[in-house]
Protein backbone atom coordinates (compact mmCIF):
# COMPACT_ATOMS: atom_id res chain seq x y z
CA UNK A 1 0.00 0.00 0.00
CA UNK A 2 1.40 3.36 -1.02
CA UNK A 3 0.45 6.62 0.72
CA UNK A 4 -0.91 7.97 -2.59
CA UNK A 5 -3.38 5.05 -2.95
CA UNK A 6 -7.02 5.69 -2.04
CA UNK A 7 -7.41 3.89 1.26
CA UNK A 8 -10.36 2.70 3.30
CA UNK A 9 -10.62 1.94 6.98
CA UNK A 10 -12.88 -1.02 7.64
CA UNK A 11 -14.14 -1.19 11.21
CA UNK A 12 -16.19 -4.13 12.45
CA UNK A 13 -17.97 -3.63 15.79
CA UNK A 14 -18.93 -6.92 17.42
CA UNK A 15 -19.16 -8.42 20.89
CA UNK A 16 -16.20 -10.02 22.60
CA UNK A 17 -18.19 -13.23 23.14
CA UNK A 18 -19.28 -13.55 19.47
CA UNK A 19 -18.13 -16.88 18.06
CA UNK A 20 -17.39 -18.47 14.69
CA UNK A 21 -17.15 -22.27 14.82
CA UNK A 22 -16.25 -22.25 18.54
CA UNK A 23 -13.55 -19.60 18.32
CA UNK A 24 -13.69 -15.83 18.78
CA UNK A 25 -15.21 -14.05 15.79
CA UNK A 26 -12.65 -11.26 15.98
CA UNK A 27 -9.88 -13.84 15.62
CA UNK A 28 -11.51 -15.36 12.53
CA UNK A 29 -11.81 -11.92 10.93
CA UNK A 30 -8.12 -11.18 11.58
CA UNK A 31 -7.02 -14.57 10.22
CA UNK A 32 -9.13 -14.14 7.08
CA UNK A 33 -7.76 -10.62 6.55
CA UNK A 34 -4.25 -12.05 6.83
CA UNK A 35 -5.05 -14.84 4.38
CA UNK A 36 -6.51 -12.27 1.98
CA UNK A 37 -3.21 -10.40 2.01
CA UNK A 38 -4.58 -7.20 3.55
CA UNK A 39 -2.04 -4.69 4.87
CA UNK A 40 -2.91 -5.25 8.53
CA UNK A 41 -5.60 -5.71 11.13
CA UNK A 42 -5.93 -4.88 14.81
CA UNK A 43 -8.48 -5.74 17.48
CA UNK A 44 -9.45 -3.24 20.17
CA UNK A 45 -11.44 -4.19 23.26
CA UNK A 46 -13.80 -1.60 24.67
CA UNK A 47 -14.19 -0.76 28.34
CA UNK A 48 -17.81 0.16 28.00
CA UNK A 49 -20.42 0.40 25.27
CA UNK A 50 -23.82 -0.53 23.91
CA UNK A 51 -25.23 -1.51 20.57
CA UNK A 52 -28.60 -2.29 19.04
CA UNK A 53 -29.82 -3.92 22.28
CA UNK A 54 -29.18 -0.64 24.15
CA UNK A 55 -27.87 -2.71 27.06
CA UNK A 56 -24.70 -1.12 28.46
CA UNK A 57 -21.79 -3.53 28.82
CA UNK A 58 -19.00 -2.40 31.10
CA UNK A 59 -15.89 -3.68 32.85
CA UNK A 60 -17.34 -2.27 36.08
CA UNK A 61 -19.92 -5.05 36.30
CA UNK A 62 -18.43 -8.54 36.52
CA UNK A 63 -21.59 -10.23 35.30
CA UNK A 64 -21.43 -8.69 31.82
CA UNK A 65 -17.69 -8.09 31.47
CA UNK A 66 -17.35 -10.95 28.95
CA UNK A 67 -19.75 -9.20 26.55
CA UNK A 68 -17.65 -6.10 26.01
CA UNK A 69 -17.53 -4.36 22.65
CA UNK A 70 -14.70 -5.22 20.28
CA UNK A 71 -13.60 -3.31 17.17
CA UNK A 72 -11.60 -4.97 14.41
CA UNK A 73 -9.87 -2.31 12.29
CA UNK A 74 -8.35 -2.94 8.87
CA UNK A 75 -6.81 -0.32 6.56
CA UNK A 76 -5.85 -1.05 2.98
CA UNK A 77 -6.56 0.15 -0.53
CA UNK A 78 -10.19 0.66 -1.42
CA UNK A 79 -10.09 -2.19 -3.93
CA UNK A 80 -8.66 -4.72 -1.48
CA UNK A 81 -10.99 -3.75 1.37
CA UNK A 82 -14.07 -3.94 -0.85
CA UNK A 83 -12.95 -7.35 -2.13
CA UNK A 84 -12.87 -8.53 1.51
CA UNK A 85 -16.45 -7.42 2.33
CA UNK A 86 -18.17 -10.65 1.10
CA UNK A 87 -16.27 -12.58 3.77
CA UNK A 88 -17.77 -10.32 6.43
CA UNK A 89 -21.24 -11.00 5.03
CA UNK A 90 -20.64 -14.63 5.91
CA UNK A 91 -19.09 -14.00 9.33
CA UNK A 92 -20.92 -11.09 10.97
CA UNK A 93 -24.44 -12.05 12.02
CA UNK A 94 -24.86 -9.23 14.55
CA UNK A 95 -22.75 -6.13 14.65
CA UNK A 96 -21.86 -3.04 12.69
CA UNK A 97 -19.51 -2.80 9.72
CA UNK A 98 -18.42 0.65 8.57
CA UNK A 99 -16.10 2.03 5.90
CA UNK A 100 -14.31 5.36 6.14
CA UNK A 101 -12.06 6.93 3.54
CA UNK A 102 -8.68 7.64 5.15
CA UNK A 103 -5.53 9.41 4.14
CA UNK A 104 -2.47 7.25 4.68
CA UNK A 105 0.43 9.48 5.62
CA UNK A 106 2.99 6.76 6.09
CA UNK A 107 3.00 3.01 5.78
CA UNK A 108 6.15 0.98 6.19
CA UNK A 109 5.63 -2.74 6.45
CA UNK A 110 8.03 -4.87 8.42
CA UNK A 111 9.97 -7.41 6.48
CA UNK A 112 10.19 -10.84 8.02
CA UNK A 113 13.72 -12.00 8.56
CA UNK A 114 14.90 -15.22 6.97
CA UNK A 115 15.72 -17.86 9.57
CA UNK A 116 19.40 -18.38 10.24
CA UNK A 117 20.81 -21.21 8.18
Amino acid sequence: MNPEDKALRLTVYIGEADQWHHKPLYSEIVHRAHAAGLAGAAVFRGFEGFGASHHIHTTRMLSVSEHLPVAVVIVDTEERVRAFLPQLDELVQAGLVILDPVEVVRYIGRRTQAPDS
